[in-house]
């Protein structure tokens, strides 16, 4: 049996269960302003606490959506894979996304990993999509809640 076929008959007995769970992830104002400076984005709720705090109803900063969104990579390799075999794998994007709460400065985030589908796609090649919810630390809704695309390319092929 291939890495890939070892995978597959592994990976989709989990289908509709949690994969795991990623360490909390610190969303310091440190970390907002370079992503503000890199992506060109210095709006006042990211990068003016003062202003933040007196003309929102967050009470200060609260980091981007993007930047949440973009800790997911970092996530998903403390927590998902990779499987034996594996050489890479390809963002493919996302079905579904949404923002549901704002991620305050200073605030800690993980990860949470569902495996919704996982389909092979060629020889070489298996789809997974992860519904992926990342929380905030002490609070009950979540900073978002995405259907992750990847495809996960094997070097093996039987």
């Amino acid at each position: 049996m291939s890495d890939l076929q070892n995978a597959y008959a592994t990976q989709s007995l989990l289908i509709g269960k949690t994969l795991g769970r990623s360490p909390w992830l610190l969303i310091d104002q440190a970390r907002i302003d370079a992503f503000a400076d890199i992506t060109e984005d210095p709006q006042f709720i990211h990068t003016d606490a003062a202003r933040a705090a007196a003309e929102t109803p967050f009470g200060g900063t609260v980091a981007h959506g993007f930047l949440t969104l973009s800790m997911a990579s970092r996530m998903m390799q403390d927590t998902v894979g990779p499987f034996e075999g594996q050489v890479m794998n390809l963002n493919a994007g996302f079905d579904r996304l949404r923002f549901l709460t704002p991620l305050r400065s200073g605030s800690r985030i993980r990860g949470v990993f569902e495996l919704k589908e996982l389909k092979q796609t060629s020889a070489s090649q298996l789809r997974m999509v992860t519904t992926l919810t990342i929380e905030i630390e002490g609070t009950d809704k979540p900073a978002l809640l995405a259907d992750w695309v990847n495809v996960v390319v094997f070097s093996d092929v039987e």
